[in-house]
């Protein structure tokens, strides 16, 4: 196919811009789809929220009031974060050295480091810890090394290890950061919250694709204009003009999921329009010829082939970890909206004047009734699939908000969505594949991931809490079920919490009953290199990790501070053999239940791409013991901090259900929860009713499927 020359404009979704020019079969332009100029929301309304933001003080991030005489309180990270590997980069990390001033870096896949990765030979990276190591081969092991060097340029010695990228074919993300990130102080925080965002999106789509986003975090736009104070995030995207006819013949070629042949069904017989104005992503995603290509300003971006750039304000309370806190914005979720964008969602009607010879592939599915179109601003409008008969979400048809984004009330909003046009500070909406986002992305030319059959599991869990002595240490059960050995590291961390009165030196103990399997205080003390290898050691020295094998049973792991210090810890454990045949199952975890920080919070991932179901449990009443939590709450969130579902007394919902499979809890004030969950990392939260503090144990059985 003819690629035609790109025309060197701006097209922004709602502010004024001058008239495409048609060419034949294909033009294509940068555009900006997603200037969320009131996407900053309040709960009074949509226009007030704008004004509101707009007269916040000066840039934030993580804990600086920017509200003028309302005090924010400060979030803080849970703990050191594992950032996962993406199919083109992952990000090393190492220990600091004292007295250096910077460090430089060698990658290769040869662990004797006799050919390097092309960029990363001796690579100043300056004093940062850090650094995501890009395009690279999916599926393949990677050695870093790192060396110090002091003011006076002198070398210190090397720190080796490892890593590999994610395998699988489908969609590739390449990220980009400009100096706005790298050159911040968060940079370490920023980009590993990119890299959990685009592993995502390459989970759920098949689509043998690279997509070039750079990503930025300033208050101005790359053409140099300020982005309006009240917008969290923007999103320019290269787009192409195709004709009708080609473009839905490219569209019916990539009919492969049950979501595009019900759509394939709604297409209309004769064209809408002259023209579709597709995203260059999204044409490629279809087998179109549209390549990314150097933004209009060589120095943006290096000069390198882009399908779009994605800013985060630099003005506006952004929380670049979850969940997040009530006066902050998801750093997730607007950049999966901007992601979303670049990818191809968005609607012609953002044009200004509006040109109905021009439609978005999202146009396609927008209607007003069962049978009945609407691509016009006035009149009900919403997506669907099948002709209109089945609503998935409604459109956003407020001219102050982008109309590609779905409809918003005010906050705190009852279905916070990725792609609602005003977001709401604290909320923490997510894509997935059967979210509005998921099918829509899918319809317009993505596919979809289907379901494994493999069965699902539990791994990787976790739980914090204040650690204290006698019964008041933290105890941490889980079972290993199937007929395999299976090898697992525990980690006992308290001093890289990043939060007020962390536990300053654990110790660690592996029982199987009252056998003692393992034990370790300081992690490099014992078993160093095979904890490194696993690629996830602890940070700090004084923490404690143990790698072990263990077969099938039932096992205790008991976290105390040294010399009977106290403090809150974070107790997990890893599954190092997930192809074995056995599972992590049936998790528990006692300890103290405070309040703010120290309530107790258990952590699990549901794994192999179908749903679990689960009981999680909160016991306090019915333990034998002295001091125990009088009447626990129970609260389960997902991966992004949204809140899945709760409950106080168990007998107050699923009474019958919990009663049947024998999990019913024995004392009425206590809580649980059955649920079935799709995958992905979920985190349990149990506090005492009224404020209450005492000893409490949190349980997650994983049920049969």
């Amino acid at each position: 196919m003819k690629l035609s020359t790109p025309l060197s404009r701006f097209r922004r979704a709602i502010l004024p811009a001058t008239a495409l020019i048609t060419l034949a079969l294909s033009a294509s332009a940068w555009s900006e789809d997603a200037l969320h100029r009131s996407w900053a929301n309040q709960p009074i309304s949509h226009h007030v929220t704008r004004s509101n933001d707009e007269g916040s003080a000066g840039p934030a991030l993580q804990g600086a009031s920017a509200m003028g005489e309302q005090e924010m309180s400060e979030p803080t990270v849970e703990a050191t974060r594992a950032v996962r590997p993406t199919r083109s980069a992952f990000m090393a990390a190492w220990h600091p050295v004292a007295g250096a001033r910077g460090y430089r870096l060698d990658v290769s896949t040869d662990p004797a480091f006799a050919s390097l990765v092309e960029g990363y030979r001796s690579l100043d990276v300056g004093s940062s810890t850090s650094e995501v190591i890009r395009g690279l081969h999916r599926g393949t092991h990677y050695y870093y090394r790192v060396q110090s060097y002091d003011s006076l340029g002198r070398p210190g010695t090397f720190e080796t290890s490892e890593a590999e990228t994610a395998d699988g074919v489908g969609l590739v993300i390449d990220p980009f950061f400009d100096a706005s990130i790298t050159s911040s102080g968060q940079a370490s925080l920023i980009e590993g919250t990119i890299m959990e965002t685009i592993a995502v999106y390459e989970t759920m789509f098949s689509d043998p694709i690279n997509v070039e986003i750079l990503y930025r975090y300033s208050t101005t736009q790359p053409d140099g204009s300020a982005i309006p104070s009240s917008a969290v995030s923007t999103s320019l995207s290269l787009t192409y003009q195709v004709n009708w006819s080609d473009y839905i013949a490219f569209w019916k070629q990539d009919v492969k999921t049950s979501n595009d042949k019900v759509a394939n069904s709604s297409l209309p017989p004769t064209a809408l329009a002259n023209l579709v104005l597709c995203h260059s992503a999204a044409g490629r995603a279809i087998a179109l010829n549209t390549p990314a290509l150097p933004y209009t300003d060589p120095t943006v971006g290096d000069g390198r082939p882009l399908d779009g750039i994605i800013t985060l304000n630099l003005a506006q309370t952004i929380q670049f970890f979850r969940p997040p806190s009530p006066s902050y914005f998801d750093a997730f979720s607007a950049i999966e909206h901007e992601t979303d964008e670049v990818l191809g969602l968005g609607s012609h009607l953002n044009d200004d004047p509006v040109d109905y010879n021009e439609l978005s592939p999202q146009d396609l599915f927008s209607w007003s009734g069962p049978h009945t179109r609407n691509t016009s601003t006035t009149g009900p409008r919403y997506f669907a699939i099948d002709l209109g008969i089945t609503k998935v979400v409604d459109f956003n048809q407020e001219s102050d908000g982008d109309y590609g984004d779905w409809a918003s009330p005010s906050c705190p909003q009852p279905h916070p969505r990725v792609q609602n046009a005003f977001g709401c500070r604290g909320s923490a909406p997510s894509i997935s594949v059967s979210s509005p986002e998921g099918v829509n992305l899918d319809v317009i030319g993505y596919d979809l991931v289907p379901a494994t059959a493999d069965p699902p599991r539990l791994a990787n869990i976790s739980t914090r809490a204040k650690v204290e002595t006698g019964d008041s240490v933290l105890i941490g059960g889980f079972i290993i079920s199937g007929s395999s050995p299976k090898q697992v590291l525990l980690r006992a961390l308290g001093p890289s919490l990043t939060l007020a009165g962390p536990l300053a030196n654990p110790s660690m103990q592996l029982y199987s009953g009252s056998t003692l399997v393992a034990s370790n205080d300081n992690w490099r003390s014992t078993q160093e290199a095979e904890i490194i290898a696993t690629g996830i050691p602890p940070t700090k020295d004084l923490e404690s990790a143990i790698v072990a094998t263990l077969d099938p049973g039932a096992y205790t792991a008991i976290v105390k501070g040294v010399a009977g210090g106290s403090g809150i810890a974070l107790v997990e454990v890893y599954d190092l053999d997930q192809t074995a045949d056995s599972t992590l199952a049936n998790i528990s975890t006692r300890g103290v239940v405070g309040t703010g920080l120290n309530v107790l919070i258990g952590g699990f991932i549901v794994q192999d791409g179908i749903s679990a179901t689960v009981v999680v449990r909160a016991l306090g009443p019915s333990l034998p013991l002295s001091g125990a939590l009088a009447d626990p709450t129970l609260e389960l969130h997902d991966a992004f901090g949204a809140l899945v579902v709760s409950n106080d007394n168990w007998k107050d919902e699923q009474e019958p259900g919990l009663v049947k499979i024998a999990l019913a809890p024995t004392n009425d004030s206590e809580s649980a929860i059955i649920s079935t969950l799709p995958p992905g990392p979920y985190t349990a939260i149990v506090q005492g009713k009224n404020g209450t503090s005492g000893v409490g144990l949190v349980e997650v059985y994983q049920l049969p499927n």
